[in-house]
């Protein structure tokens, strides 16, 4: 009995039923446009859960972008990083060449002050012992360099060799404790020593008497006395001058105008009436300069 008031039309029935009303509505609706209404009454309902459905995929896509814009813009930063170093270190290599090349045009300029034949040379080490102002410059016996040969650099003297190697040579500075330079005042011609004190600032001339001319400013030079420094070559500028009542010299403080700790080239010297002397020579022997601690 309950069979009986299930029974229905077969599915057959029912697809070409379906079907049939399918194609009349799809009909109506192309010819006449009645469902407009109602395909935009459901395409709304459907809208979010199309959104909720299709958000997995796109969030998928634009994070996958994001992360592929985020990681060109970090090579790109990158290389750009890299790029801006290797400027920033050519720019530097660029600012020490322009440097280097100013220095050897005041070096060359300085040369013919007193015609004398040079050499550029350039320091390879700096005496480490505070009680000592001596340097270590890349000639030597082979490029003709002699004890006792000065060194000069744009400004003024800076000192004279002392020990001369193969391919190298060292050079007492004049503000070395053991070295003395005779100098003049170029405004006066008042001659004197000029004795070094130690400190790369600061030279003494310690046997000038309270009478004599001198004031802050005056530029020393070098008197040419005892053959071995040119003469007319600029030492230092008067910075101090103190008269002690009772004393018979007056204290007298000056400022090298060559820059002793700061030069990274030096010329070297030869005077045109000047013979060189090979150290070992009785000549280079009896007038190089005494270092400190040098017996006699």
């Amino acid at each position: 009995m309950k069979q009986l008031f299930l029974q229905g039309p077969s599915l057959i029935l029912r697809l070409l039923g379906f079907s049939l009303a399918s194609i009349i509505l799809m009909t109506v609706d192309h010819r006449l446009h009645y469902l407009e209404e109602v395909r935009a009454a459901l395409s709304a309902v459907v809208y979010p859960i199309r959104y909720v459905v299709d958000l997995p995929v796109t969030a998928g896509g634009w994070l996958a972008q994001h992360l592929a814009l985020r990681q060109h813009l970090l090579e790109e930063n990158s290389a750009l990083h890299a790029e801006h170093l290797q400027l920033d270190v050519r720019l530097q290599k660029m600012a020490a060449l322009e440097a280097e090349n100013e220095r050897l045009r005041k070096l060359l300029d300085s040369s013919p002050k007193a015609g004398e034949r040079v050499l550029i040379a350039e320091l390879l080490a700096v005496e480490l012992d505070p009680y000592k102002q001596q340097i270590v410059v890349n000639k030597g016996r082979l490029h003709e360099v002699y004890v006792g040969q000065p060194l000069v650099d744009a400004d003024g003297i800076m000192g004279q060799v002392i020990h001369v190697g193969p391919l190298t040579a060292t050079a007492m500075l004049i503000t070395d404790s053991g070295h003395a330079t005779p100098v003049q005042v170029n405004r006066t011609g008042l001659r004197t020593i000029a004795v070094g004190t130690g400190e790369a600032d600061r030279l003494e001339l310690p046997y000038l008497p309270n009478s004599a001319d001198l004031e802050a400013g005056d530029l020393l030079v070098t008197s040419g006395l005892g053959g071995r420094l040119p003469p007319g070559y600029p030492v230092a500028i008067v910075s101090h001058i103190v008269h002690n009542p009772g004393q018979p010299f007056v204290e007298v403080r000056a400022t090298p105008t060559a820059h002793l700790d700061r030069a990274r080239e030096v010329l070297l010297v030869w005077r045109n009436d000047e013979p060189i002397e090979q150290e070992g020579t009785p000549a280079a022997k009896a007038e190089a300069p005494k270092a400190e601690g040098d017996q006699p």
